[in-house]
């Protein structure tokens, strides 16, 4: 049983979000899907550095005295409602496969079964057909100019019935940039995130975020795998280094909080990562097992302080680390997996109600104790909305299927997830 944390920090003021939901302009699409190479890594991790493959109010006027001017609240209200009235529309004309399918986000190599894709043409289409998947992410192999991941994002964006997610790990800095570090882009390069949060200067993180959302917008992305939200309380930690702002939690929330605002008001949906936090582990959830021994008390006064502000600042998304919390849950399930920590916690605890979406299934910390079909099923009874790139993605698939139709997992379940994610790309 886990205790509900005792106190929150100091809020953040929540911006107001502009997300484009992932609605790409179809361009004239190729043929065939192209081959340009045998991909050199299957892609198992959506931030390793080393894969190389890869409300306003005022007065209307002077006679109105204290009357304010509700006309945007209302607005906003009546925006709310339509979207809502569309996700609830939607969700009833879905069938339970098309429902389950939202709830995959994978690279377009385990979509079409071809390797190192650099066009969208009618293999994607014919599996975004068979498999209307909720998003797909995009690496080093797949980014070869600009012109060519427009066209590319465009048309899959076309093919598929329901608007995708186009994400992809562009957190600034010199070790996790697919576009930046691309010499074919001419955009901003960054410095690492650790440069900025030493500089005590949270305009350059907001920035940061404009910069990235402003190029990633402009190609067609609609979310970016960042910022990262871990405090680096284990200066050994070689995982995340750099990538993160450091080892003071206070200001890791307020470098944090402002890439994501910069990022939303780009249109740019946030995924702060890697929950409940992976700044102070020893291990490499690439790799195996990997644990935080933190207490809860612990965790609420440093690790979770960087999520609770970019939560506030209005993170869409919150990446479910493969952590392991053993003083808090008293076992060693991951956080991907885990009731206590997604639900107990970062739900209730801390109040996410967007998009849980796990960090990469093909991961060591998930396959060497879990079959992608367990995993998949294990991750969702525990509160996960999206499952990022299982190892098996169709036994993934029929597992979440097989355990919906045995009533293992409710449909009740599944329309709660999928609401959330129609939700955020309606907005």
């Amino acid at each position: 049983m886990i205790m509900k944390m005792k106190n929150l920090f100091p809020a953040a003021a929540i911006i107001g979000l502009l997300l484009i939901g992932g609605c790409g302009a179809a361009d004239q699409a190729p043929k065939d899907d192209s081959i340009q190479k045998e991909s050199t890594s299957s892609n198992s991790d959506t931030d390793n550095p080393d894969i190389t493959a890869d409300s306003d109010t005022g007065n209307p006027d002077s006679t109105a005295d204290s009357h304010t001017d509700n006309s945007d609240i209302t607005a906003d209200s009546t925006s709310d409602t339509s979207v809502e009235r569309k996700v609830q529309d939607t969700l009833l004309s879905m069938t339970t496969e098309e429902k389950i399918c939202q709830m995959f986000m994978v690279t377009p190599e385990q979509l079409t079964h071809v390797n190192a894709v650099v066009q969208a043409g009618e293999t994607t289409k014919n599996a975004l057909n068979q498999y209307p998947v909720g998003g797909i992410i995009y690496f080093k192999d797949n980014i070869i100019d600009p012109q060519q991941i427009t066209t590319m994002i465009a048309n899959s964006q076309s093919y598929s019935k329901y608007p995708l997610f186009i994400g992809v790990d562009e957190e600034g800095g010199s070790r996790v940039a697919r576009i930046a570090n691309n010499a074919n882009f001419s955009v901003e390069k960054l410095p690492d995130m650790r440069v900025i949060g030493d500089s005590g200067n949270s305009d350059e993180a907001y920035r940061a975020g404009q910069v990235l959302g402003d190029y990633l917008h402009a190609l067609g992305f609609n979310m970016d795998f960042a910022p990262i939200a871990d405090v680096l309380t284990n200066p050994e930690n070689t995982a995340i280094g750099a990538r993160s702002f450091g080892p003071d939690a206070a200001v890791d929330a307020q470098m944090t909080a402002r890439v994501v605002q910069g990022l939303q008001e780009k249109g740019i949906s946030s995924v702060l990562k890697h929950f409940p936090g992976h700044g102070g582990t020893t291990g490499d959830s690439h790799d195996s097992a990997v644990e935080n021994t933190s207490t809860l008390e612990q965790l609420n006064s440093t690790e979770f302080q960087p999520f609770i502000s970019g939560i506030q600042a209005g993170a869409d998304c919150v990446m479910a680390g493969h952590i392991a919390l053993p003083a808090v849950t008293g076992d060693s399930v991951p956080a991907t997996l885990s009731p206590g920590i997604i639900t107990d916690i970062l739900r209730s605890s801390l109040g996410f109600d967007g998009i849980v979406i796990t960090d990469s299934m093909q991961m060591g910390a998930v396959t060497n104790y879990y079959s992608s079909g367990d995993a998949a099923v294990k991750a969702v009874q525990a509160g996960v909305d999206i499952i990022l790139m299982p190892q098996d993605f169709e036994q993934a698939y029929e597992s979440l299927l097989n355990a919906v139709r045995s009533g293992q997992i409710s449909e009740e379940r599944i329309n709660e997830s999928v609401s959330r994610i129609l939700r955020c790309k309606f907005r």
